[in-house]
């Protein structure tokens, strides 16, 4: 009898890259292997690669080099949005046996009949037009929260990005098929979903194969408030121009979506924007944020913003730094600008400095701290309610509340998983928020 084949799994990138891995993983489980972690002996490592920063190119001959070292004679895959840019460029680092694209990766068993190592790596990887279905999938990365996918690829043409070339067009899950994937989550007793996805507020364009919509974001929204056993509801990132007033309206009144909204900005400059080939001018995004603010006062405001971009002058920069300190937003996640191939802002003139670009994102790094910290400090004696997460670190356990505000307190295993209601009441030394019980909430 063959001993069962171990396979282990290393994710680099975005919450999505997250829960299509969990759905793979699910997949080779079902298959018979048994799944390790990535530090143990496999026989087989698949790594899900990322193409956004710079950093994820680097790292993924890294992750290669650790698995090697572990299991030198491990079969190696590489999958994901960098094996579906640069294929070939993957296929050529040492050790690396087969690279599957955008609509292979979902397939990935059927190409491990023969796990014999290669002398070179093996390519499958289409043309970006083939990927034009859907696949759907959700994560559960932790006892608390899982990642549930509900929408792919991407129609925009921003002008830095690359995943329209990595993940194809937009396109969406059914309905039935969210709210199933939903209550299959719901019966694990995980008590929040992450919705993700590469541009989640276009969900229902492409749901039938076309870019006929039989149902919107806002429809999506209405439907999974109604899933019992989902105590919690996040929307990840949605994009400023597809965040209507409707959509706010509904997760103000709603049962279960959490009043916390992550809305990538990208530049405090109007100028800048239209470079970039955004979809809205700064005074839509002053709107979104504005709106939200009247009907949640409470609500937690994330911003992405890039720093770097061609043609960015120090005076523009300054627009956006000035724009984002006068707006009343929670926190930044700040992305210092990299060239990638086959973009147009690759060609564009006015290329900043290296070191401006560090020096940009260290200032806004700082802006967002004071931000996150003036946040935490209002929510300070106001009654809240907390999820705590599974880790112990450090003698404590961290939590996060429904805005987003992050507690801790001293580890305690019965509180895992639970839901409790709390005062806010002081922050600590390390800028995370200290309270009091107010009441056994939910287990």
């Amino acid at each position: 009898m063959n001993p069962t084949k171990k396979v282990a799994f290393y994710t680099l990138g975005c919450k999505l890259n997250f829960s299509e891995t969990s759905t793979i993983a699910r997949d080779f489980v079902n298959e018979g292997f048994e799944r390790v972690d990535f530090k143990e002996s496999a026989d087989i490592y698949v790594i899900n690669t990322c193409s956004v920063t710079e950093n994820a190119d680097k790292r993924f001959k890294s992750i290669v080099k650790q698995a090697q070292k572990v299991n030198p004679e491990a079969f190696v895959a590489a999958i994901g949005c960098y094996a579906q840019l640069k294929p070939e460029e993957l296929a050529d680092v040492d050790g690396v046996d087969l690279v599957l694209g955008a609509t292979e990766k979902f397939k990935i068993t059927d190409y491990l009949n023969d796990l014999t190592k290669n002398d070179f790596g093996e390519v499958h990887s289409c043309e970006i037009e083939e990927a034009d279905f859907y696949v759907g999938s959700y994560s559960i990365g932790d006892r608390t929260r899982a990642f549930l996918k509900v929408q792919d690829g991407c129609d925009y043409k921003c002008t830095y990005c690359t995943i329209p070339l990595a993940r194809g067009i937009s396109r969406s899950d059914t309905m039935a098929n969210v709210i199933k994937n939903a209550e299959e989550i719901s019966v694990k007793g995980i008590k929040e979903i992450v919705l993700t996805g590469v541009n989640i507020g276009d969900y229902g364009k492409g749901e039938f194969g076309n870019k006929k919509h039989e149902h919107t974001f806002l429809d999506l929204v209405t439907e999974l408030d109604k899933v019992e056993g989902i105590e919690r509801l996040r929307i990840s990132s949605i994009e400023p121009n597809l965040l209507k007033n409707e959509t706010i309206d509904v997760v103000s009144k709603s049962r279960a979506f959490v009043p916390h909204f992550h809305i990538p900005l990208q530049s405090g400059s109007n100028e800048v924007l239209k470079k970039m080939k955004r979809r809205y001018m700064k005074e839509l995004y002053e709107d979104r944020v504005s709106k939200i603010k009247e009907v949640m006062p409470h609500a937690c405001v994330g911003v992405d913003v890039i720093v770097g971009f061609p043609g960015e002058t120090d005076d523009l920069f300054l627009e956006t730094y000035n724009f984002l300190n006068t707006l009343d937003i929670s926190y930044l996640h700040v992305f210092t600008y990299s060239e990638r191939d086959n973009t147009e802002a690759a060609e564009m003139d006015g290329v900043v400095f290296k070191n401006v670009r560090a020096k940009r994102s260290k200032m806004l790094r700082g802006l967002s701290a004071k931000k996150r910290r003036a946040f935490y400090e209002e929510q300070l004696n106001t009654e809240r309610t907390v999820l705590f997460e599974s880790e112990n670190k450090e003698g404590y356990i961290h939590g996060f509340t429904e805005n987003y505000v992050k507690i801790k307190t001293p580890w305690n295993p019965d509180l895992v998983n639970t839901l409790h209601h709390v005062k806010l009441t002081t922050i600590d030394d390390d800028g995370l928020v200290r309270f009091n019980f107010i009441e056994n909430f939910k287990d």
